[in-house]
């Protein structure tokens, strides 16, 4: 209890004051200096000059479209010769930030709803009708089962099943892709920024850029960097990947615009940096479900007004437009503060440098006489003389 009440009055009734020690010391000095310029360094190259701690920031808002180009033509024995153009192979027409390019189609036309036999498998292939269920439909069949079961063809029998007749068979993936020439066709990307902290916008189609340069140049990392017009094989060649590949299962492809801008200099200075990525995994040692597939249907009536429509399978390559990027301007609050950040570290040069001197070198102990002083209060010497 005595031992507490000590340490209680200790706390309470001292008071501790720094005290000045000059040090004559080369390792001492040149180590104080030393630390003294890493801070220094850190706080005008990392802080001040790299991450410009003398600047407010906003991050960018921004707004995308994106508008395809491109004319090809197929000739198969099942849709005969036909000219593909935009409305063909963009789908849906308008997307947020982002547009698919179908390259790649299973086609079932003229389908019906009726009773037809199920695509051949594991769970539909049947001896009789003891082998079908009734009613059943599961979450890959094309139907609803009836129960029978009825020839596939001349070798093979399936179940039975109420659904758009003929069924849809998908088992095979036309290779090379059905619109391979979709390499050669160009996306516009149009895309406005703005930093609503410094009220400042501006878009991807700069002021140099005239209507007949727009119509002829093609984005080139090299020779044409600010370009909006992009060729899509060469946006999948610059991610690392080959577009014949990619257009036969589909994929996801991601288009960066990054907008890093420094409002302290001319506004002709925050220009786009364009880069590309494949966003799907392609994992050659696990293939499973690759791509990017949909379906969707064509529905018209006959003379006879009977219901068909035509089912397409459509894979292709959606490209998703991502903007990112931040804008600074000069501002005093930041400025100071980092002023006073930095000040405040230049105090661990000296705790750094007290804990070395006093608990690491050979003459600690007088250096601690030196710099620790310990005085009686006056009053209560006084006191005591006039006893005596």
């Amino acid at each position: 209890m005595a031992g507490c009440c000590a340490a209680l009055a200790a706390f309470l009734f001292e008071y501790d004051t720094p005290r000045i020690v000059l040090i004559r010391s080369r390792k001492v000095g040149l180590m104080n200096r030393a630390v003294q310029l890493l801070i220094l360094a850190y706080v005008i190259g990392w802080v001040f000059v790299w991450q410009k701690g003398y600047q407010e920031m906003d991050s960018v808002v921004s707004s995308v479209t994106a508008k395809a180009k491109g004319v090809t033509t197929t000739n198969t024995s099942k849709l005969g010769f036909r000219i593909w153009d935009v409305a063909d192979y963009v789908i849906p027409a308008q997307e947020e930030n982002s547009l698919f390019i179908m390259t790649n189609m299973i086609v079932t036309m003229n389908q019906t709803q009726g009773l037809c036999p199920e695509i051949p498998d594991k769970s539909t292939v049947c001896e009789s009708d003891a082998d079908c269920t009734t009613g059943s439909a599961g979450t890959h069949s094309n139907g609803v089962a009836t129960g029978r079961c009825v020839p596939f063809n001349e070798t093979m029998n399936t179940c039975e099943v109420a659904a758009w007749c003929p069924v849809e068979d998908d088992a095979q993936v036309p290779t090379p892709a059905f619109l391979k020439a979709a390499e050669n066709f160009t996306l516009l990307i149009k895309n406005n920024i703005w930093y609503p902290k410094f009220n400042f916008s501006k878009r991807n189609i700069l002021p140099n850029i005239t209507t007949a340069y727009l119509k002829t140049c093609i984005y080139d990392t090299k020779t044409d960097p600010f370009c909006p017009v992009f060729q899509l094989g060469k946006i999948v060649e610059n991610a690392g990947h080959s577009f014949q590949d990619m257009a036969v299962e589909g994929g996801i492809m991601g288009i960066q615009i990054k907008w890093d801008c420094n409002l302290d200099r001319a506004a002709s200075h925050c220009l786009p940096r364009y880069s590309f990525r494949r966003l799907d995994t392609r994992d050659v040692d696990h293939n499973v479900s690759p791509g990017y597939n949909f379906r969707f249907a064509k529905y018209y009536n006959d003379l006879t007004g009977a219901e068909h429509r035509t089912l397409i399978k459509a894979y292709g390559i959606r490209f998703d437009i991502v903007v990112f990027g931040k804008a600074g301007k000069f501002d005093i609050i930041p400025t100071m503060i980092n002023i006073g950040s930095g000040l405040a570290l230049l105090g661990v040069t000296t705790v750094l440098c007290d804990v070395i001197v006093l608990y690491c070198m050979k003459k600690r102990y007088y250096y601690r006489e030196k710099k620790y002083k310990y005085v009686e209060d006056y009053e209560q010497g006084l006191g005591s003389d006039r006893d005596q």
